[in-house]
């Protein structure tokens, strides 16, 4: 082993407003607030979720791949319909793709995400 993963860092054009996004999503806690730089952590420890200020931010297409989504997060639920309701009245958006155990969002940024069950 060469380290351990230590954050997941998007880009945006706002780190602030995602960082609040995803500290609702995931229960995980503000442990750096900067204007151009936030990070987010479990209380309990694990790798951070940071956010990081990108001047001219272009958001990723999906399913497209004009500007590729480059990474995304599978987030595990154990009620969907709860879990969507939830992540809508955040800012998300549906995407509207749809397998059986999984449904594709976008962050407020644009980024894809999966709500997994």
């Amino acid at each position: 082993m060469i380290g351990e993963l230590r954050s997941f860092v998007f880009d945006c054009p706002n780190p602030r407003n995602l960082a609040s996004f995803y500290e609702e999503v995931l229960g995980m806690d503000r442990i750096i607030d900067n204007d151009d730089w936030v990070a987010l952590k479990k209380s309990d420890g694990g790798p951070r979720l940071a956010f990081q200020q990108v001047e001219g931010y272009v958001p990723p297409q999906w399913p497209g791949q004009l500007v590729p989504q480059q990474a995304h997060l599978d987030v595990e639920v154990t009620d969907i319909a709860e879990a969507e309701r939830a992540v809508l009245a955040l800012g998300a958006t549906d995407a509207g793709y749809r397998e059986d155990d999984f449904r594709v969002y976008l962050d407020p940024a644009g980024h894809p995400f999966c709500l997994v069950f």
